[in-house]
C-alpha cells in the first residue's frame, strides 16, 4: 500500500469511528438491529482501496460504534471488517461496484446476525430485525457511496476509484 493510499485509509477509518459518534440522530434502533444511516460508507469506499485498508476501517467502525452502542452493536460493527475485506477483493478481480454491493449484502446480513446469537436475542429479531435490516442498510448506504465514489472520481481527488465500478 503506498503512502496516499494509507492516508486514505486513516481517513476512512476516522470517518467510521465519527459516524457513529457524531450522528447518533441519523441511528434506528429496535432490539439488536441499529441503523446509522452513511455507517457503512467508510467501507464501501475502503473496498476501492484495497482488502488491508477495508479491514482497518472495519476495526474504526467497531471501536466507533463500541463507543456510543455498547459491545453488541460494536459486534455487528466489527463484520465490516470481512464484508470489506470480501468486498475490496471483489472489486480487484473486475466485478462491478454494484455487483459488489448486491454479493457482499447477503453476506454481511448473515455475519451480523450470527454475532448477536451470543447474546440471547430470539431468532425472530436474530433473522428479521438483525439479518434483513442489515441487508436493506447495506444497501442504501451502497447507494450513497456510489454517489460519493462518483464525486470523488470527478474531482479527480480519489484516483483508486474508478465510477464505473
Amino acid at each position: 500500500m503506498n503512502l496516499k493510499n494509507l492516508v486514505y485509509a486513516a481517513l476512512l477509518t476516522a470517518l467510521a469511528i465519527v459516524i457513529p459518534i457524531s450522528f447518533g440522530v441519523l441511528a434506528v434502533t429496535v432490539g439488536p438491529f441499529s441503523a446509522t444511516l452513511a455507517s457503512h460508507v467508510p467501507m464501501f469506499l475502503a473496498m476501492f482501496l484495497g482488502p488491508v485498508p477495508a479491514a482497518m476501517v472495519g476495526i474504526g467502525s467497531a471501536i466507533g460504534f463500541l463507543i456510543t452502542k455498547g459491545a453488541v452493536v460494536a459486534s455487528r460493527a466489527f463484520m465490516h471488517t470481512f464484508v470489506g475485506m470480501f468486498g475490496a477483493y471483489l472489486l480487484k478481480k473486475g466485478v462491478s461496484y454494484s455487483k459488489v454491493v448486491a454479493i457482499t449484502a447477503p453476506v454481511h446480513g448473515i455475519l451480523e446476525a450470527l454475532v448477536v446469537i451470543p447474546f440471547g436475542f430470539t431468532m425472530e429479531k436474530i433473522l428479521i430485525a438483525v439479518g434483513v435490516g442489515t441487508i436493506l442498510h447495506h444497501v442504501v448506504d451502497g447507494v450513497i457511496a456510489f454517489s460519493v465514489v462518483k464525486i470523488l472520481s470527478k474531482a479527480g481527488n480519489f484516483s483508486s476509484v474508478k465510477a464505473t465500478h
